[in-house]
């Protein structure tokens, strides 16, 4: 007797566990050639909140770890999406030829070189955006980042994978958590790499991915005290929004315009700059001699 394979459940990846929106409600995720991939969770102010609740929890274990054992658990992660770089080229493009497999494959191993990027600044940029400062006066000044907190991302509709990797990675690098919400456009790599990060060494909470629409989403991301930053690549509309929202928190905004978004393959997207942008300067006096 034929048997029917069993189809995915697609659920986001919120505080180390893969839950369905609290609503109950998904949206069909459908190929260009109408096949139906799965129905994604549609994600609402609650799941957000309650994302922002599993990073804060998070926050301080990740924040206190060592740089270098930080680097480590990004390479891990970078080792995960390599060994299963099939798989997730497959998520990109489930139903795609080969031309557009090939270019699946092409955005995974570029995804995969980004995290190493990043894993390899993780007990260096402090030599770059610390100093010691000159002061007149029998004193030792020092300047050196700790991490903002908690930081909110949008991805872009394209690249997904690339995209939303890009600006997780340099968010999490210096001990902030993120929640992030996935590719309105193509959700289902941000499901796949929740299953991912899952099996990785990064702890529960220090990634959180959602899936859902920008109308109902970014309000809150924009107003949600608890969230201290906004990385995205958004509409012109949206950034005003988002920023007009944010100045009542006083959160730092780092959005992009969709219609100036760099190549998400070039090397001008990626830099230990990114990192600064997601972290505070804390000046430090100690006195000289005894």
């Amino acid at each position: 007797m034929k048997r029917l394979p069993i189809s995915k459940t697609p659920k986001v990846y919120v505080g180390g566990a893969f839950i369905r929106s609290e609503s109950g409600r998904v949206f069909p995720l459908k190929t260009s050639e109408g096949q139906l991939v799965g129905h994604v969770p549609q994600c609402t102010r609650k799941d957000l909140r309650n994302a922002v609740e599993a990073a804060a929890k998070a926050g301080p274990g990740w924040a206190k770890r060592t740089a270098y054992n930080r680097g480590q658990i990004l390479y891990r992660w970078a080792e995960m999406l390599e060994a299963r770089s099939e798989e997730m080229a497959a998520a990109l493009a489930p139903t795609a030829e080969d031309g557009g497999r090939v270019a699946a494959r092409e955005e995974v191993a570029a995804t995969v070189d980004r995290i190493v990027y990043y894993a390899g600044w993780a007990d260096k940029y402090e030599q770059v955006l610390g100093s010691v400062n000159p002061v007149a006066a029998p004193y030792f000044n020092f300047s050196v980042s700790e991490p903002m907190g908690i930081v909110g991302v949008i991805a872009p509709a394209a690249p997904a994978l690339l995209g939303l990797v890009s600006l997780v990675a340099p968010a999490i690098v210096s001990g902030n958590t993120v929640v992030a919400l996935a590719s309105e456009a193509s959700p289902y790599p941000a499901i796949v790499l929740g299953e991912m990060l899952a099996t990785s060494d990064l702890p529960g909470g220090v990634v959180n991915l959602l899936t859902g629409f920008h109308k109902e989403l970014l309000p809150t991301f924009a107003t949600h005290e608890h969230l201290r930053a906004l990385s995205g690549v958004v509409s012109p509309q949206e950034k005003r929004e988002l920023e007009m929202g944010a100045a009542e928190s006083v959160k730092r905004c780092h959005l992009v315009d969709v219609n100036e978004v760099p190549d998400w393959f070039s090397n001008e997207a990626e830099t230990a700059y990114s990192i600064r942008n997601f972290v505070e300067l804390k000046t430090t006096w100690h006195p000289v001699g005894a």
